[in-house]
C-alpha cells in the first residue's frame, strides 16, 4: 500500500469515528436517503414495526461490514497489481478462489442480470479473501501482523458475516465480537512488531 493510500485510509476512519462521536447514526443517514425514494419508503411502511426496528439495528452492522470487506478487497487488489501488475489474478490467486469466481460469474451471466463487476476478486467469497492472501503471504507478510492471526480473524469475520449477510439478528453477544474482531482486524493492520 502506497503512503498516499495509507493516509487516505487514515483520513476514511477518522471521519467515520468523527460521525460516531457527533452522534450521527447510520440509520438515520440510511432513513434520509429512503426518504428521497418515495416508492420505496412507501413499501417500508407496509412491514410491522419490529421489522423496520430490525433493519435499522441491523442496518449499521452491514455497513460496517460492507466497508471492511470492500477495504480488504482492495487492500488485496492494490497489494497484489503493485508486486504484480494489474493482471495478477490468472497466477498469483489460489485455484479455489479461480473456480469459485467461474462458477459466480457463469450463474451471473446465466441469470441475465447486469455484471456486478470487471474485477474477479468480486466473484469470490470473503473466506476466499483469506485464502489469495495467505497464498501470497510473502507479500502480506509485510503488511499484515501475524499470519495465524490473520486466519483467526478472517474465520471469526466469515462467522459474523453470515447473520448480516443473510438478514438474520446477532445476538448481543456477537455485536460485541464484531467490534472486537473489527479492531483485531486493524491491529493487524499495524503490520509485523
Amino acid at each position: 500500500m502506497s503512503q498516499s493510500e495509507k493516509i487516505e485510509l487514515f483520513i476514511l476512519k477518522c471521519a467515520s469515528l468523527k460521525m460516531s462521536v457527533d452522534g450521527i447514526s447510520p440509520a438515520a443517514i440510511t432513513a434520509r436517503k429512503i426518504e428521497k425514494e418515495p416508492e420505496i419508503f412507501a413499501s417500508i411502511n407496509q412491514f410491522s414495526s419490529d421489522a423496520r426496528e430490525n433493519a435499522d439495528l441491523m442496518a449499521q452492522y452491514y455497513r460496517l461490514f460492507y466497508m471492511l470487506e470492500n477495504d480488504i478487497r482492495k487492500l488485496i487488489d492494490e497489494t497484489l497489481a503493485e508486486a504484480y501488475g494489474v493482471n495478477w489474478w490468472n497466477q498469483y490467486s489460489p485455484g479455489s478462489a479461480k473456480e469459485e469466481c467461474k462458477f459466480n460469474q457463469q450463474r451471473e451471466q446465466e441469470s441475465a442480470v447486469t455484471s456486478r463487476s470487471e474485477n474477479e476478486l468480486d466473484y469470490v467469497s470473503f473466506g476466499q479473501l483469506g485464502e489469495i492472501i495467505r497464498s501470497n503471504w510473502v507479500l502480506f507478510g509485510g503488511i499484515l501482523s501475524n499470519q495465524k492471526a490473520l486466519g483467526r480473524v478472517m474465520f471469526s469475520l466469515n462467522t459474523l458475516r453470515g447473520p448480516i449477510a443473510h438478514c438474520g439478528l446477532l445476538a448481543e453477544d456477537e455485536i460485541d465480537r464484531l467490534k472486537l474482531t473489527v479492531k483485531d482486524w486493524f491491529r493487524l493492520l499495524e503490520g509485523p512488531k
